[in-house]
């Protein structure tokens, strides 16, 4: 879970969490909260052994603080690992719900908590807030050629076997493209993924950290990364008729 200023979503959510997950484990990957949020973190840690707490020097941004909290889970030798918000987004009851259906299917390597298939759906949010989510995904999908239909979804369980596949040193993406990149990198090394549904509920407390700069990179990478995998193709058709 990354934080960045979330003290006051921190013990809600992890009471919740622990109530209808206990058996998981929690690491709060913490950039230097000013509100306090990595202190809170470690004396919370200090009473309950399933919380550990990754402090970094700054504001560095999503993708690398999930980066870093993927490296450290792998090294502890984790099964799986997931990503989740702290501030109330991600309900853990459909955690719960995600995890059932991985230990269900083996063969599964990424389950999405999706907003966008049967079942899902956001709470609170404005219909034009919902449309430019909703479209973000369509573009996102249509471009990378993916059967995914939620590609921004930040609710995720992974395989520990399939993100050591993935080069992690190389991502360069920050902000909420990161999980797009995510997606199709673990599409290109073959993984199965499942989107199970989930409801996504506006946030309670705190302020969001969503700005229009974080859209304008996901689409200008979304477009790159699409127009390279267009070319391939092309050029694959090419080699073909030669």
């Amino acid at each position: 879970m990354p934080t960045f200023n979330e003290a006051a979503n921190l013990k809600p959510t992890l009471t919740e969490m622990f109530r209808r997950n206990p058996e998981v484990d929690v690491l709060v990957v913490d950039d230097a909260s000013p509100d306090g949020t990595g202190r809170l973190a470690d004396g919370m840690a200090r009473d309950d052994g399933r919380i550990h707490v990754l402090h970094r020097g700054g504001k560095q941004g999503l993708g690398p603080a999930y980066v870093a909290g993927f490296t450290w889970a792998l090294n502890a030798g984790y099964d799986v690992i997931c990503e989740m918000d702290m501030d109330g987004s991600h309900r853990p009851c459909d955690l719960t719900r995600m995890l059932d259906a991985m230990r269900a299917d083996p063969t599964i390597d990424l389950v999405i908590g999706s907003r966008r298939v049967s079942g899902g759906r956001t709470e609170g949010w404005s219909w034009t807030r919902d449309l430019i989510s909703s479209m973000g995904s369509w573009y996102a999908q249509r471009m990378l050629g993916l059967d995914v239909h939620d590609m921004t979804a930040g609710f995720r369980a992974y395989r520990a076997g399939i993100l050591r596949r993935l080069n992690l040193r190389d991502i360069r993406a920050n902000g909420y493209v990161f999980q797009i990149d995510m997606t199709r990198r673990v599409a290109s090394v073959g993984g199965h993924i499942l989107e199970v549904p989930i409801v996504f509920p506006e946030r309670l407390r705190g302020v969001s950290k969503m700005t229009a700069g974080i859209v304008v990179e996901a689409m200008r990478s979304v477009t790159v990364w699409g127009l390279r995998r267009m070319l391939k193709t092309v050029k694959g058709r090419g080699s073909d008729a030669g």
